[in-house]
């Protein structure tokens, strides 16, 4: 169902449903201005909610040679240029995408706190399904474990530089931008989804990187209740 999920004090959280990226983008850019000329104050943040039809998205540091396709072939899947960090990424239907739109001064956190209470609230929502989210440094996003996402074992330290990934399938990405302590972009989370785009990019940068959803470790969960659960988390763990 489209529409205002709930609000708090300080956040409204939206669920928008399934929407194009590109206007998706730049209502997020128009937040961002509004928020800006009317005064920080004066603006609510905000957490919108979202699937989009398959696109990929590039980050501001992206390299073509991570696109292993032609974005001009018959089959191809737009290649839409973005203003956040990071790498190429896909997004298509059955994945639950997350932007939260927050004033960072006012909530009293920087940007490495930020990230990390992204991908707690990530973990959080996997841990609905006793699936154990892992972090790995240097590579934002979550990843669990293929052979058994349920097991409580931290992950080796340090990892095998030659095989970071081993092992591991990422089932959650991050993207952020920040300008004047606002936010924008923000998180994709893999519900049942075909990942076979993902085959044709090297994912967030990575070479032979696995991409995993939920249905992958064979949980059994519908978009919306993904939704509510890690609109639930972030919520939390963004106040």
């Amino acid at each position: 169902m489209v529409g205002q999920l709930f609000m708090d004090s300080s956040l409204i959280v939206k669920n928008l449903g399934t929407v194009a990226y590109e206007p998706t983008y730049q209502a997020m850019q128009t937040f961002a201005e509004r928020r800006v000329l009317s005064g920080q104050n004066a603006v609510l943040d905000e957490l919108w909610l979202c699937e989009h039809p398959a696109v990929f998205t590039q980050g501001l540091a992206g390299r073509a040679e991570h696109v292993l396709f032609n974005p001009a072939g018959p089959d191809h899947i737009a290649v839409v240029p973005t203003n956040r960090g990071g790498q190429i990424t896909f997004h298509g239907p059955g994945q639950v995408v997350a932007y939260p739109l927050l004033d960072l001064n006012r909530r009293g956190y920087y940007v490495k706190e930020y990230v990390y209470r992204l991908e707690e609230a990530i973990i959080r929502t996997l841990a609905h399904w006793q699936v154990v989210g892992h972090r790995v440094a240097g590579a934002p996003g979550i990843y669990v474990r293929t052979a058994d996402p349920f097991a409580h074992a931290m992950l080796q330290t340090p990892l095998d530089p030659s095989e970071p990934f081993k092992g591991l399938g990422k089932i959650a990405a991050l993207g952020i931008k920040v300008h004047r302590y606002c936010t924008l972009h923000g998180l994709a989370l893999n519900v049942a989804m075909d990942l076979s785009p993902f085959e044709r990019i090297n994912p967030c940068g990575y070479s032979r990187l696995r991409t995993v959803d939920m249905a992958t470790l064979s949980l059994t969960c519908t978009w919306q209740e993904v939704a509510e659960q890690l609109s639930k988390h972030l919520t939390s763990q963004l106040s």
